[in-house]
């Protein structure tokens, strides 16, 4: 494999922000296994407040999520399953209009890639990312799994398909190459406080976290990342959304922050001509 020593990003900058941006939905009838409400209902009903409250996000709540990232004049790769793409093509259609990539994550979020086999994998793949290019314009060349249901089968499929990059990896901070039987692909990692963490807690966590972790990384790491994620159902809320701006407006106000999106840092890691950044050496100065 081959490796570098230490990574250093554009023009100078100390931090690199991903900010990625959940657009999902449910199949008729299906609903997120978290809800504001702590009381469950009896097994087998319907829970159509949970089903309502999924349907904010592309009713509402990413309308709100467009206008925080054009206020503070930052970019986004909007992960978007295919069935919230048929439902609200003119969201879509305002995400692309707004300089923001539109990345593929899955069918629905009941619709999970490890029941299915190697072959109904790929066809899934192409199938979600045929919708996407649909409705947006342009095939999207970046993946992240609803759910996180991959299994070992899942990034050969992504190869296959013509996936540049998935955004999956749970055992890295930087980005690196990821290899399958057809190929090779990146792996960038995903964001270890999506909004849905403060769901029943206090919105200003968000903030306090993030600032913590931007303080942290600028300060100790010439190359730090962070991978920031909201959910538009959730995070499209002014509750939270109100938060996501102060991170977003916090981050702003240092000059030296690189705001790539997904695949521009993808191919700033192409372009290093390595495998990897082991973190032996990222950190062994």
């Amino acid at each position: 494999m081959t490796t570098a020593a230490v990574p250093s990003w554009p023009n100078g900058k100390r931090i690199a922000v991903l900010v990625g941006v959940l657009l999902e939905s449910w199949s008729d009838g299906r609903s997120p296994t978290y809800f504001t409400r702590t009381t469950p209902l009896k097994a087998g009903t319907v829970d159509r407040a949970a089903i309502q409250w999924s349907e904010f996000g592309g009713r509402e709540g990413i309308w709100r999520v467009l206008q925080v990232l054009r206020a503070a004049r930052v970019p986004a790769t909007v992960f978007c399953n295919a069935l919230s793409a048929e439902r609200y093509p003119d969201a879509v259609k305002a995400i692309v209009a707004g300089g923001h990539d539109i990345a593929a994550h899955g069918y629905s979020q009941d619709h999970y890639l490890l029941d299915q086999p190697p072959e109904q994998q790929l066809a899934t793949v192409r199938k979600c990312l045929d919708i996407l290019e649909r409705q947006s314009g342009r095939r999207p060349d970046g993946w992240v799994s609803s759910v996180y249901s991959w299994n070992e089968h899942t990034v050969d499929a992504l190869i296959q398909a013509g996936i540049r990059w998935h955004a999956d990896a749970l055992d890295t901070t930087f980005p690196r190459r990821d290899k399958a039987a057809s190929g090779t692909i990146v792996a960038l990692p995903w964001c270890d406080f999506v909004d849905n963490r403060v769901l029943r807690a206090s919105p200003d966590d968000f903030y306090d976290v993030y600032k913590g972790m931007f303080d942290f990384q600028h300060e100790h790491e010439p190359a730090g990342l962070i991978h920031i994620a909201v959910h538009s159902h959730f995070g499209g809320r002014p509750l939270m959304s109100a938060a996501f701006q102060r991170v977003l407006d916090y981050f702003r106000g240092h000059p030296d922050v690189w705001f790539p999106r997904h695949r521009e840092l993808v191919r700033w890691f192409l372009d290093q001509g390595v495998d990897e950044f082991p973190a032996a050496r990222r950190f062994s100065n």
